[in-house]
């Protein structure tokens, strides 16, 4: 019965093994061929925009030098002046050039963190840093942050420690932190929607992340949320194959089981949930600095 029992938990661990390893093969192929499709335009319209800005410039100069030189036009062009209403034009046209170069600027970051979240050209270890891994989840995690309006925005504290790069499956980690993180987002919007819009603005929602380095060259990575308590009981089956606390279609149970082989196993650290009632619940990750 023992060694049934064995071969059965050995199983279940291969089969969401492979299913995880497959679903990420195909998210990571996903994510970077969207960062490479959106890098190309991206990179033509930032290309034209600094022409543009040059030619927008030129021309409002001329249009103030021939105001200095004709002040007063002829009475169809004072009419257009009028009816375009060319102050605002002169005043407005420069604020939009700068508004364009800044969110193709933001568009440059977003593609960015697509690229480091997704790591589908690094399978291998390597030295990577991981708050660089931190940062890009949280972009690809943004829009669950802050565009629910029936929710107050989700508010993330980052308190990181000097860390050094340290070997480890970057790929693999950004992967825990999008489970532990997108769990923490599940569980503060289940919160808010049994609150009054009055006590989730008394109590906002927070997701704290902070990292330090400990004196045994272990790195520590504490994720923490002020949602409801994870009872001891459902603790004790956190990490386990398939066990989920959330309704039928919405979870599959993989994710923080995966997150602890990866932790454990791939990075011979250690990953552990505590909660207390009042005080939500926070994951904590070591993992050395180097891999043996």
């Amino acid at each position: 019965m023992q060694q049934l029992e064995q071969a059965l938990s050995e199983l279940k661990q291969a089969q969401s093994n492979l299913i995880h390893s497959e679903k990420m093969s195909s998210l990571g192929q996903l994510v970077a061929g969207v960062a490479h499709e959106i890098n190309n335009p991206i990179n033509f319209i930032y290309g034209n925009i600094t022409h543009t800005r040059q030619y927008a410039n030129s021309l409002l100069e001329l249009v103030n030098l021939y105001q200095e030189q004709y002040p007063n036009p002829i009475p169809i062009v004072q009419e257009k002046i009028e009816s375009i209403d060319l102050d605002f034009i002169i005043s407005d046209l420069p604020k939009i050039l700068i508004s364009m170069i800044n969110g193709a600027e933001r568009i440059f970051g977003i593609v960015k963190s697509l690229r480091i979240f997704s790591r589908h050209d690094e399978a291998e270890m390597k030295l990577a840093n991981i708050h660089e891994g931190i940062d890009s989840t949280l972009m690809i995690l943004q829009s669950r942050l802050n565009t629910n309006p029936s929710l107050a925005n989700i508010q993330v504290i980052k308190e990181y420690g000097k860390l050094p790069k340290i070997e480890c499956y970057p790929g693999q980690l950004n992967q825990v932190f999008m489970n532990i993180i997108a769990n923490a987002i599940d569980a503060l919007e289940d919160d808010s929607h049994s609150e009054s819009m009055a006590a989730n603005e008394a109590n906002p929602c927070i997701i704290k992340i902070s990292t330090k380095l400990l004196e045994s060259e272990v790195v520590e990575i504490r994720i923490s949320n002020n949602g409801p308590e994870i009872t001891e009981s459902v603790r004790n089956q956190l990490f386990n194959p398939f066990f989920t606390t959330k309704p039928v279609g919405k979870g599959t149970g993989l994710g923080l089981s995966i997150g602890y082989q990866i932790i454990t196993v791939r990075h011979q650290g250690e990953l552990q949930c505590i909660s207390a009632p009042g005080k939500g619940a926070e994951f904590i990750i070591k993992i050395p600095i180097n891999l043996q």
